[in-house]
C-alpha cells in the first residue's frame, strides 16, 4: 500500500513534536527523574506506539499492522540491549545522573536522523538489487553469533568509538553543567559532555547496522520501516531510568536477541533465494522454497522474548548477578560525588546498595562466586559506609 506525502509530513511533524515536547517539558532543566515520573512517560510513549499501530492496522490492513507490531518490538528487543552499552559509556564518562537525560535525548534524536538515512539507502538498494537480501541475512546471522559468544555487558572494554572519542578530541577534566565548552586556564576546551555525546552517537550508527537489516527482514514497506524505528527509540530516555536497575537481571537477553535475529536472517535469506537473480545460484532463476509470513514472525519474536525474559526474571544466578552487580555500582555511584549531588538521591542510592548487600549476603555459595575480585568489592562497599557515616555526621553539625 502506497503512503501519501500527506501522511509522511503528518507523521514525521507528530514524531518531531515529541521530541521537541519532550525536551522542554522534561530534559531541558537537568534533574534525576523519579521510578514514578520514568514508569509514567514511558507507559506513555508505549501507549502512542500501540495506538499508532492499530491505527496502522485500520487504515493500512492486516498486513502492514502485522509489519508494524513485529518490527517495533524487535527494534524495542534491540534497544533495551542498547542501553547496557549506554550504560557502560557513561559509566565510563562518568555522566552526572542529572545531566544523563540530555545525553540519552541527544542519542536518541542523532539515532533517528543517522537510521532514517540508513531506511532510504537500504530501501534504494532493494529495490534495484535483490541480492542484498542476502547480504542483510548474513549481517544477521553474523550478530546473532556473536551475541552468543561467553561474556557479559559488564565486562565489556571500552568500545572503538569511546577510545576513539577520548583520543582525538581532548577535553576538561570536569563537567560544567550540560555545556559542551567551557573555560579552563583562560583557554576554551571541550567538555566531557561533548565526548559522551560523540560518543553515544557514534555507537548508535553502529547499532543501526544490526537494526536496519533486521526490520528489513520483516517488511519492505519504507513507510512501517521508518515508523517501527522511530517508536521504537521514543520513550527510550525514560525505560533507561525505568529498568536501570533490572539491566543487570535480564541475563538471557543476548541469547533471545540472537534467536530472533537468526530467525530473521533465515528468513532473508529464504527471501533473498525466492526471489534470486543471481547467475551462479539456480542458474540465475528463483528459488522454489518455504518463506515465512509476517504473523509468524511476529509470533516467534513475541515467544521468544516472553520466554528470555521471563526465564531471566525468576532465574536465580540472575537475582544473584543483580544484586553483585547492582551494589557495586551503587557504591561507585555514591562515592562519586559529582554524579549525583541531591542529597535525598544520594540517600535513595545508598539505601538501594545496603539492599543488595542483605541479598548478597543471603545468597547460596555458589552465587558468591559471581563477585569478582572480592576484596576489592569489599573495600568499595566499605568505603561506601564510611563516606555515609561521614555525611550522617555533617547533616547533624550542620
Amino acid at each position: 500500500m502506497e503512503v501519501s506525502s500527506l501522511v509522511w509530513i503528518l507523521t514525521i511533524v507528530g514524531i518531531a513534536g515529541l521530541l521537541a515536547f519532550d525536551f522542554f517539558f522534561h530534559v531541558r532543566k537537568a534533574h534525576t527523574p523519579s521510578l514514578k515520573e520514568a514508569a509514567i512517560w514511558s507507559s506513555i510513549y508505549v501507549g502512542i506506539a500501540l495506538l499508532f499501530g492499530l491505527g496502522v492496522l485500520m487504515f493500512g490492513g492486516t498486513t502492514m499492522g502485522t509489519e508494524y507490531f513485529a518490527g517495533y518490538v524487535t527494534e524495542k528487543a534491540l534497544s533495551v540491549d542498547n542501553l547496557f552499552v549506554f550504560l557502560i559509556i557513561m559509566a565510563s564518562f562518568r555522566v552526572p545522573r542529572a545531566d544523563q537525560q540530555k545525553v540519552l535525548l541527544f542519542g536518541i534524536v542523532f539515532s533517528l536522523i543517522a537510521r532514517t538515512a540508513f531506511i532510504f539507502l537500504g530501501a534504494a538498494l532493494i529495490n534495484s538489487f535483490a541480492w542484498v537480501f542476502y547480504i542483510f541475512g548474513l549481517i544477521l546471522l553474523i550478530t546473532a553469533g556473536n551475541l552468543l559468544k561467553p561474556g557479559d555487558h559488564e565486562e565489556e572494554s571500552e568500545g572503538l568509538v569511546v577510545r576513539l572519542a577520548k583520543k582525538f578530541l581532548p577535553a576538561s577534566e570536569h563537567y560544567d553543567g550540560d555545556k559542551l565548552f567551557t573555560t579552563e586556564n583562560g583557554k576554551r576546551v571541550l567538555t566531557p559532555m561533548l565526548l559522551v555525546m560523540v560518543a553515544i552517537g557514534g555507537t548508535d550508527i553502529l547499532f543501526a547496522l544490526d537494526s536496519i537489516p533486521a526490520i528489513f527482514g520483516l517488511t519492505q514497506n519504507v513507510y512501517i520501516v521508518f515508523t517501527a524505528t522511530a517508536f521504537s527509540l521514543m520513550g527510550l530516555r525514560q525505560l533507561y531510568f525505568l529498568i536501570d536497575g533490572l539491566l543487570d537481571r535480564l541475563i538471557f537477553l543476548s541469547y533471545g536477541l540472537a534467536a530472533i535475529l537468526g530467525f530473521i536472517g533465515v528468513k532473508l535469506i529464504l527471501h533473498a533465494l525466492h526471489e534470486n537473480t543471481l547467475p551462479f545460484i539456480n542458474d540465475g532463476e528463483h528459488v522454489s522454497v518455504v518463506e515465512v509470513s509476517t504473523g509468524v514472525s511476529l509470533t516467534v519474536i513475541l515467544g521468544v522474548l516472553v520466554v528470555t525474559v521471563l526465564a531471566s526474571i525468576f532465574s536465580p544466578k540472575g537475582k544473584a548477578k543483580n544484586a553483585v552487580s547492582g551494589a557495586k555500582r551503587h557504591a561507585t555511584e555514591y562515592l562519586d560525588l559529582n554524579y549525583e549531588t541531591d542529597m535525598a538521591e544520594r540517600d535513595k542510592i545508598f539505601a538501594r546498595m545496603v539492599r543488595e548487600e542483605d541479598q548478597i549476603r543471603k545468597l547460596p555459595e555458589k552465587y558468591k562466586r559471581l563477585i569478582r575480585n572480592e576484596t576489592e568489592f569489599m573495600d568499595l562497599i566499605r568505603s561506601a559506609h564510611t563516606e555515609h557515616d561521614k555525611a550522617q555526621v555533617r547533616a547533624v553539625q550542620d
